[in-house]
């Protein structure tokens, strides 16, 4: 993760603002879905793709993994395939 030297001050309700300029570059136009993951003392912010959704669990998180299928599963979404391949054994 890299700095770009930006600072931007919370106001009263909790809101920031991303620059123009950053919106523009990543195209974050109005009404843009994002998602917030808490690592330890930072807040992530991530354009929200359905496409990345586990097929199982529907969740989208860093940890989802894409398989030669195209199909994405997250951490819990293949611990519940795999109990269920081992319980139909």
């Amino acid at each position: 993760m890299r700095s770009l030297g930006i600072v931007r001050k919370v106001d009263q309700l909790g809101r920031i603002v991303i620059p123009k300029e950053l919106r523009n570059t990543l195209q974050l136009g109005t009404g843009t879905p994002m998602e917030i993951f808490v690592d330890e003392d930072m807040i992530l912010l991530r354009k929200y793709t359905i496409s990345e959704a586990c097929a199982v669990t529907g969740e989208v998180t860093p940890e989802n993994k894409m398989y030669s299928n195209g199909m994405y599963l997250s951490p819990k979404g293949a611990q519940i395939l795999l109990e269920e391949i081992e319980h139909n054994r």
